[in-house]
C-alpha cells in the first residue's frame, strides 16, 4: 500500500491526483485533523507528530509514504529519512512534496521571480529557497507565510467573501514583487487555486501541486521496481482521521466524487 499523510484534509488534493493517475494501487490516507494546523507548532512537535503518523501507516502495511503536508516535508522529512528509517524500517520509503514543486517551479519560471506561499513553519524553514537555489542559482524567491488559510479551508470557508479578502491582502505583496510563478507550498491551498489564479492574474503561473506530485510518484515507482513490486494492487482506499470521522467522510465524498465506505478514528502517540 501507499500511505498519504497530511495534517488535515489538504492531502486529499494529492490523493485525488493519485487515484486519477495511478488507480491500480492500494492507498491509506491519514489526516491528523485533531492537531491541525502544523504550521504554527515547534520543530520538535512537528517531527514527533509526523513520526507518529509515519509509524502508524507502516503498521497498516504501507511500503511507501507520501508526506502530502508541506510543513512535515520541510521540518521532519530529512530527519525521518536519515535517522529514523534506517533504524526501524530500512526497507521502506518516505517521500515529501517540496522537491517536486521546486523542480516544477524552475522549469516553468520565465523571469526567475518565484513566489512561495505556505504555513509559517514552511516559510521560516526556507526549504523552498534552498531547494530552488540547488536547482538554479540567481532566482529571486519571495516566501510568504499565510497562517490563516489552513484553518479557513478546514472550516469550509472556501469561496466566502471574507476568505477572498484575506487572500487579496496576503497576495498583494507577491503581485507587487511581480512574481511570474507561484508555488502553493501547502496541500490545503489547491482548494483556493481558482481564487488565487484570479487574484494573481494571467501573468503569473500557479503550479498545480497535486498533479506535479502525482507525476513524480509515477516516475519514482518506475525507477524503483524494488519498491513498486511490493505495493499491493487492488484499487482499495482506507481512510483514517484523528478527529470526527463523519465530518471527514462528508467532505471526502464531496471532494473525491466517490462513496467512502468508512472512516476510522485513530489516536496517534
Amino acid at each position: 500500500m501507499i500511505g498519504v499523510f497530511d495534517s488535515g484534509i489538504g492531502g486529499l488534493t494529492v490523493l485525488r491526483s493519485f487515484l486519477r493517475d495511478l488507480p491500480e494501487y492500494d492507498y491509506v490516507y491519514l489526516g491528523d485533523n485533531a492537531r491541525t494546523p502544523y504550521g504554527n507548532k515547534s520543530l520538535d512537535i512537528i517531527y514527533e507528530y509526523t513520526r507518529q503518523a509515519v509509524g502508524f501507516l507502516f503498521d497498516q502495511g504501507c511500503m511507501l509514504i507520501i508526506l502530502a503536508c508541506n510543513t512535515a516535508s520541510a521540518k521532519a522529512l530529512r530527519k525521518i529519512q536519515q535517522q529514523w528509517l534506517p533504524s526501524y524500517f530500512p526497507d521502506r520509503r518516505v517521500l515529501g512534496v517540496v522537491i517536486p514543486l521546486a523542480e516544477a517551479g524552475v522549469e516553468v519560471t520565465r523571469f526567475g521571480r518565484i513566489g512561495v506561499i505556505g504555513t509559517r513553519a514552511t516559510i521560516e524553514s526556507k526549504v523552498y529557497e534552498q531547494e530552488l537555489e540547488k536547482l538554479r542559482g540567481g532566482l529571486k524567491v519571495h516566501g510568504l507565510a499565510c497562517p490563516l488559510l489552513v484553518p479557513l479551508v478546514e472550516e469550509g470557508w472556501v469561496g466566502k467573501p471574507e476568505t477572498n479578502m484575506i487572500l487579496k491582502k496576503y497576495l498583494q505583496r507577491l503581485k507587487d514583487a511581480k512574481v511570474d510563478t507561484l508555488i502553493l507550498g501547502c496541500t490545503h491551498y489547491p482548494f483556493l487555486q481558482h481564487d488565487i489564479e484570479r487574484i494573481m492574474g494571467k501573468n503569473c503561473k500557479i503550479l498545480n501541486g497535486p498533479d506535479i506530485v502525482s507525476q513524480k510518484l509515477k516516475d519514482y515507482l518506475h525507477r524503483h521496481p524494488e519498491i513498486e513490486g511490493r505495493v499491493s494492487r487492488k484499487g482499495r482506499i482506507t481512510f483514517f482521521t484523528t478527529d470526527d470521522p463523519g465530518r471527514f467522510k462528508l467532505f471526502g465524498e464531496k471532494f473525491l466524487c466517490q462513496r467512502i465506505a468508512g472512516v476510522e478514528k485513530v489516536t496517534l502517540g
